[in-house]
């Protein structure tokens, strides 16, 4: 949040550039013997799309059926932010062979090409298609290369592409058969947060693929899998698929189990739903200014906007309150600290809110460290305060290069804030509120962008708020993510979903609730949280931030989370009556709009 309601990297148009193989040359096509050639077969599948996206994997893809080159159906896909609408399939192929990929493009910028050869991996392109245009590349498959992919995609910006009859023609493999489905599933140990499976071998499997509640959440070698991240006093459902180069079996027979009662993080005595709000304390805008004591009773948590650093490294932390020639009306100190006392006494919690835009925090030293544990504190004791909320915006969360395991993290502004933030929990106690607010691009995105990602040229702020919320998940009052001011983002039906509507809502929370792969690896996955500690973070009126919607968008989406009903296009993978809330930007910009908000949540809740 900032003091216009607009900021954070997707308004400032600072977009993620994913490094991708674009060589701008086309090998020469090597000919072919005709006695080869009686030998080759076109092995991509479904390579005219008749079959909708079949045997694709598409960040942003659908089928049509105008244009198309032949059949009935074409592939549309069309850049958005930072992706560049990749579709690609993996492919079993022969060690030491030549292969011939081709397929016809329309539009700008389209790509075709290979990876994964274990030779020299190979794309061609065209800068402009306005019609049906072939692209064709060669490529040899390296001494123990079994398996290449596939793809074509698009380029940041230049507009939608169209694909047909994609081939790849060369020495086919007889992949056998899928494996029989596995026998045996039993449950092991059960904690408040995981369930232990094991089962019997299936011949001819190279993996097993787990799923949770008919959701796949893991892949392993092995006959056994501990699955994480669960919700205390929660039953699930699990099975197992066996795998191997043929695909996929049918899945094993169901097991169910609980999770034992877990003790989590925060306050126990927050509302089951709560309403939470940021208030100007420490400048005015167009929302004009709203003293403490004329907080109405329905905001639950009140965060003072904000605390912010000396300079940007220094760690050391200042509140100080607006000005009376900024803020004509301000209370005196005296009146605000009485309001606090007020507040809290009948039941609300009151944070010091650090960072926002123009609060750029980098904890880089441990030195930096402690001075923000001694001055956070000073502001906390000074008001008397019940909490504190984290929301650091802009650069000052970012990974290092080789910081790839969000479980593991290594780059110092991350360990030191994850080292501060479990030093004052510590040292205030369970009571202690500890809530955060991300951008979604420092969380959702996640799902597809780590860091720097294993190759380098990503923006190194993405899914960098996940580390943070991973180590002190078992503290974590709340995480309300704004869902606002934010691009589109994947949700895990591999779709962008956009502000707007309900859907971009249900869309985010779920994940978060359902836990997802980070950077789409399967075998990394970031754990759910818990329903009580997430409140969706939405803008209060048109004037607070991008992605305002309107009372009836709010209840649809609060509706199908909480009720699975009234839901839209998003299928969420759970339903949870006990999510916290609603947060919002801000306490003033609802007083601005009549109290829309709140209102609203209070008619929904009761």
């Amino acid at each position: 949040m900032d003091r216009t309601g607009r900021t954070g990297p997707f308004s400032r148009r600072r977009l993620i550039a994913v490094c991708t193989a674009t060589a701008l040359t086309v090998p020469g096509l090597a000919a072919l013997s005709s006695a080869a050639r009686a030998a080759d077969a076109d092995l991509a599948r479904n390579g005219g799309f008749e079959s909708g996206l079949d045997g694709w994997t598409c960040t942003a893809g659908s089928t049509v059926t105008s244009p198309v080159r032949s059949g009935s159906s074409a592939l549309k896909a069309t850049p958005a932010g930072s992706d560049y609408a990749q579709c690609a399939q993996t492919v079993t192929v022969k060690p030491d062979a030549q292969y011939t990929l081709s397929g016809y493009v329309r539009g700008s910028y389209v790509y075709l090409g290979a990876t994964g050869t274990g030779t020299t991996d190979v794309s061609t392109w065209t800068q402009s298609a306005a019609d049906w245009q072939k692209l064709a590349t060669t490529f040899r498959t390296g001494p123990s290369t079994t398996k290449v992919t596939i793809y074509t995609h698009g380029w940041y910006g230049t507009g939608t592409y169209y694909a047909d009859d994609v081939s790849l023609v060369g020495p086919g493999v007889d992949a056998g058969q899928p494996p029989a489905a596995p026998t045996g599933l039993t449950v092991g140990t059960v904690s408040s947060s995981s369930v232990a499976l094991s089962w019997s071998a299936v011949a001819g499997a190279t993996g097993y693929v787990v799923y949770r509640d008919g959701v796949k959440v893991q892949t392993v070698t092995g006959t056994s899998a501990t699955v994480n991240g669960l919700t205390p006093s929660t039953a699930y459902s699990f099975q197992v698929a066996a795998t191997n180069d043929a695909g996929e079996s049918a899945k094993s027979s169901t097991v169910t189990a609980t999770t034992s009662a877990g003790s989590g993080g925060g306050s126990s005595d927050l509302p089951p739903h709560a309403l939470v709000g940021y208030l100007h304390a420490s400048f005015a805008n167009g929302a004009g200014y709203t003293r403490m004591a004329d907080v109405p009773d329905s905001w639950d948590v009140i965060d003072l906007a904000f605390g912010e650093p000396t300079s940007v490294t220094s760690g050391d932390i200042r509140f100080n309150r607006c000005p009376a020639t900024e803020c004509p009306t301000v209370e005196s100190d005296a009146d605000f600290k009485a309001a606090i006392k007020a507040k809290q006494a009948a039941g609300k919690k009151v944070l010091i809110s650090i960072g926002g835009q123009n609060g750029q925090v980098q904890l880089t030293t441990t030195a930096a460290r402690d001075t923000f544990v001694s001055s956070v504190s000073k502001i906390i004791d000074a008001y008397g305060l019940d909490g504190l909320d984290i929301d650091f915006e802009g650069h000052s969360l970012s990974l290092d290069a080789s910081d790839t395991d969000f479980k593991h993290p290594t780059t110092p502004v991350v360990v030191n804030l994850i080292s501060a933030l479990k030093t004052l929990k510590a040292k205030y106690g369970s009571k202690f509120v500890l809530s955060m607010a991300p951008e979604t691009f420092f969380v959702q995105l996640g799902y597809q962008y780590y860091g720097t990602g294993k190759w380098g040229g990503q923006d190194p702020r993405a899914g960098a708020y996940l580390p943070v919320i991973h180590a002190l998940r078992d503290d974590l009052t709340l995480l309300h993510v704004q869902d606002y001011n934010s691009g589109p983002i994947m949700g895990l039906d591999n779709q962008y979903h956009s502000m707007g509507g309900a859907d971009f809502h249900i869309a985010m929370t779920d994940m978060l609730l359902t836990g997802f792969p980070v950077a789409g690896d399967a075998n990394n996955v970031f754990p759910p949280l818990r329903p009580d500690q997430i409140a969706i973070g939405m803008p209060a009126s048109t004037n607070a931030g991008n992605g305002y919607v309107a009372p009836a968008e709010v209840t649809k989406a609060l509706d199908c989370l909480t009720k699975k009903t009234n839901c839209g296009s998003y299928a969420t993978h759970g339903t949870w009556p006990g999510l916290r809330g609603l947060m919002t930007w801000s306490v003033n910009w609802d007083r601005f709009g009549s109290w829309e908000f709140s209102t609203n949540f209070d008619r929904y809740f009761g």
